[in-house]
């Protein structure tokens, strides 16, 4: 994966090779910010079916979270424990268009199916990863798992909103 602003910089674990904490930390940044997006969704929503689903995918996201960061810390390196700048960005966004047009459920459902999106690539461009070593393969698979379930049903939502 190269690395772009919304990538992990190798950190300072000394470890030689950190392509594969690189990656999860990266992961984890971006779930972090799904996190927060889906508890800043629940809280705007005036929809309570909406609130309960936004809540329980940011509980299951944090499960995958603490899993990813185990697995950093298996395999040496330091995990992830703040969101991305882009995530910030986007959130302060949210806000901005929350001030000028109000709260609208279905503004609120668009948002995180974009962030659901967004979430997505960065997980298949960690799968396009050949050389992951087992152990951050399988902590990606796993979480995989999750983020492709959350993405369908926040994709189905907006679909059936429109």
């Amino acid at each position: 994966m190269a690395y772009d602003d919304y990538t992990r910089t190798p950190g300072t674990d000394n470890r030689a090779d950190l392509g594969d904490t690189t990656t999860l930390n990266t992961l984890i940044g971006t779930l972090i910010d799904s996190i927060e997006g889906y508890q800043k969704a629940a809280a705007d929503t005036t929809n309570t079916r909406f609130a309960e689903m936004f809540n329980a995918r940011a509980r299951e996201r944090q499960q995958v979270l603490t899993r990813l960061q185990a697995a950093v810390a298996r395999l040496g390196g330091n995990p992830e424990d703040d969101g991305t700048t882009a995530g910030a960005a986007h959130r302060g966004w949210i806000n901005l268009k929350e001030a000028v047009l109000g709260r609208d459920d279905e503004a609120i459902v668009k948002e995180v199916e974009r962030g659901e999106d967004y979430l997505k690539e960065k997980f298949e461009a960690a799968l396009r990863h050949t050389d992951l070593p087992a152990e951050a393969r399988a902590a990606v698979d796993e979480a995989w798992t999750s983020v492709r379930a959350g993405h369908d049903e926040m994709s189905a939502l907006k679909h059936a909103i429109d």
